[in-house]
């Protein structure tokens, strides 16, 4: 008999990201999809971006954590469009990237069709502020464009003086 779908997603919820293991990989908003093909459960996958090094990482500790279940028929495919968007990251998601010490993509900043503010403010210009994680001041200035993986910047708090990354837009 075949698991129901919301009981695979609360399996996968447990799953947490290989690079940031605070969040999981729903909360990541990487598995865009689940569905029954017959009896073959097929879980649709939609990486960061498509050089993620973490990717086939994640394939593993998805059909481990399946498996474990007793899921044997089972297939994954990659989906890459629609592309990724930090807007997938669920509101627990972003809370637990905060908590963690990471500060979250800031709201309505993703790929979403406002692409001449986004260029604006991926080119330096713009006035996007990021919070530190660590004590909430909005007085952060960005050190560098590549933070400890391929999808953080690094910035620092000048209230507090602690470094942080910033979980990028995309």
């Amino acid at each position: 008999m075949a698991a129901p779908l919301e009981e695979v997603w609360r399996w996968l919820g447990e799953v947490p990201d290989p690079e940031i293991p605070v969040i999981s990989l729903t909360d990541l908003g990487i598995i865009r999809d689940l569905a029954y093909e017959g009896e073959t459960l097929v879980v649709t996958v939609t990486p960061t971006y498509s050089g993620c090094p973490a990717t086939s990482i994640i394939n593993l500790d998805i059909e481990r954590a399946l498996r474990d279940r007793g899921i044997t028929d089972l297939r994954l495919e990659r989906r890459l469009s629609p592309p990724w968007t930090t807007d997938w990251v669920t509101a627990e998601g972003r809370a637990k990237l905060a908590a963690y010490g990471i500060a979250p993509p800031v709201d309505g900043t993703a790929a979403d069709g406002r692409l001449a503010g986004r260029i604006a403010r991926l080119a330096g210009g713009g006035n996007l502020t990021i919070a530190c994680p660590r004590c909430g001041s909005t007085k952060t200035e960005k050190i560098s464009q590549f933070g400890s993986t391929p999808c953080k910047a690094s910035y620092r708090c000048t209230d507090c003086l602690e470094p942080f990354d910033y979980f990028k837009c995309i």
